[in-house]
């Protein structure tokens, strides 16, 4: 069965994908000592965020294809006893739930080699206080493109239904940042942006 999409959608769709071989070739250019020091550097951006109420369920992610990696975060957050999730693919859904992180926890890779916690105990997004998500690109006003499969659209489409919404802050190096992210009719946008330098909160008019 084919689908069709409207003009103005196939134009934004054309606009992610050349923005999305764009920026992720700027990421995987870092070198190491960059990687590492973005790092660093995120990990005191981000604490007064944390510190302001201690949020107590914190999910987050595992970087691969050049995202920053959030390794001196996990560790700081295992010394301030909060509870740590990674997100796990849905069985029978294109959406995720997620799954307790433990230090000593097995992880296993998912279909596109991404670890996920192994034989832990799932929740619910709205379970969370604060979901940390992976992102391409980004601008100052919420809006994130991703690796274009989906999943967080998804998972956050009846967000309004939910008991609670957890705050969704996407993490990213700051060579990401761009003037303005062409966003789809189904794109969730974001409450801010945390980078290496600077913390970007989106102030929706």
């Amino acid at each position: 069965m084919l689908t069709f999409f409207p003009r103005a959608a196939m134009d934004t769709l054309t606009a992610k994908v050349q923005l999305r071989k764009q920026l992720r070739s700027a990421r995987r250019g870092l070198s190491a000592q960059q990687q590492t020091l973005a790092s660093d550097r995120l990990l005191r951006v981000i604490k007064p965020l944390l510190g302001q109420s201690r949020k107590r369920r914190i999910a987050l992610y595992t970087a691969m294809d050049g995202e920053i990696d959030l390794s001196p975060l996990i560790a700081a957050c295992r010394r301030w006893q909060i509870e740590l999730y990674l997100p796990v693919l849905h069985r029978f859904k294109n959406s995720l739930l997620f799954a307790r992180y433990d230090a000593t926890g097995p992880l296993r890779p998912n279909k596109y080699g991404i670890p996920e916690p192994y034989q832990a105990v799932l929740i619910k997004p709205w379970q969370l206080n604060l979901i940390l998500l992976p992102l391409v690109g980004f601008d100052q006003q919420g809006g994130r493109l991703g690796m274009g499969g989906g999943y967080y659209d998804r998972t956050f489409a009846n967000a309004q239904r939910w008991p609670r919404r957890p705050a969704l802050l996407g993490v990213a190096h700051e060579c990401q940042k761009v003037g303005h992210i062409p966003l789809a009719a189904w794109d969730i946008q974001l409450d801010g942006v945390v980078s290496d330098r600077h913390f970007y909160p989106n102030h929706p008019a």
